[in-house]
């Protein structure tokens, strides 16, 4: 589904991003892990277009989407959460996913005309909200979230333009200990039956355990290893690389 082949990124000699092959296959999830500074976000960066590569390319579903601004990759499919949570929040939980989804279905974007009255577009937002668990939450200022709260909000956006791949950044940075079961059921159910595709970012090692099919570990830029759990956490490479670190 997705695909990067010797993705580089370079700020003059140094190697942000240096020559990732990653693959992402339908329906999968791909848990990203490593120290800071060894290029997890910014490999994000690359794959959804707010960075340019210096080498390599970025393929989703086949298609060579290199070159497309990040607009047009957010439009064939691929979404994104950032680490730090990003919301209106003046406005109620429901109105900001239902600009969302008009959003992604085009038309006017007058949030009391158009969104009040088209039904699809509110039957949308109501069931990502239901999707994440924040239903009950809809005519609530998105300003008064918990933050856990504001994650699984995020992530209704993203499903709001029905996504086929999923990136998510940190998603459980300054989530407090009660909440993140729960933010961790809602993640796991991205992908399911749907088909749908998440590549994560995460320092939690128990989340990243708990959910992934496959491990990428990446240090001082590179892919230093990428394989079930298992596999990743027994070997010497990763062991002797982040013995004693929090990943």
């Amino acid at each position: 589904m997705l695909a990067t082949r010797g993705l580089t990124w370079r700020i003059g000699e140094v190697a942000i991003v240096d020559s990732v092959h990653l693959d992402l296959a339908p329906g999968e999830f791909l848990g990203v892990i490593g120290p800071n500074g060894a290029g997890k976000t910014s490999l994000f960066n690359l794959i959804t277009g707010l960075r340019r590569p210096t080498e390599g390319s970025v393929t989703l579903d086949g298609r060579d989407i290199s070159a497309l601004p990040p607009y047009r990759r957010a439009r064939l499919g691929l979404g994104r959460t950032f680490q730090a949570s990003s919301v209106f929040g003046s406005l109620t939980v429901r109105e900001n996913v239902r600009l969302a989804v008009q959003a992604y279905r085009g038309g006017s974007m007058k949030l009391w005309r158009r969104a009040a009255a088209d039904r699809e577009v509110a039957a949308a937002a109501d069931a990502a909200l239901d999707r994440v668990g924040l239903a009950h939450r809809g005519t609530a200022l998105a300003g008064t979230l918990a933050h856990g709260e504001k994650r699984k909000l995020e992530i209704a956006l993203l499903l709001a333009g029905e996504p086929r791949v999923m990136l998510l950044d940190e998603p459980m940075a300054g989530v407090s200990a009660e909440d993140v079961p729960e933010l961790v059921r809602v993640i796991r159910s991205l992908t399911g039956d749907s088909g749908r595709s998440v590549l994560m970012v995460e320092h939690h090692m128990d989340v990243i355990l708990e959910l992934a099919d496959r491990i990428a570990v990446m240090h001082h830029g590179a892919l230093l290893a990428c394989d079930t759990p298992e596999t990743v956490m027994a070997n010497p490479t990763v062991q002797e690389a982040y013995l004693g670190e929090d990943l």
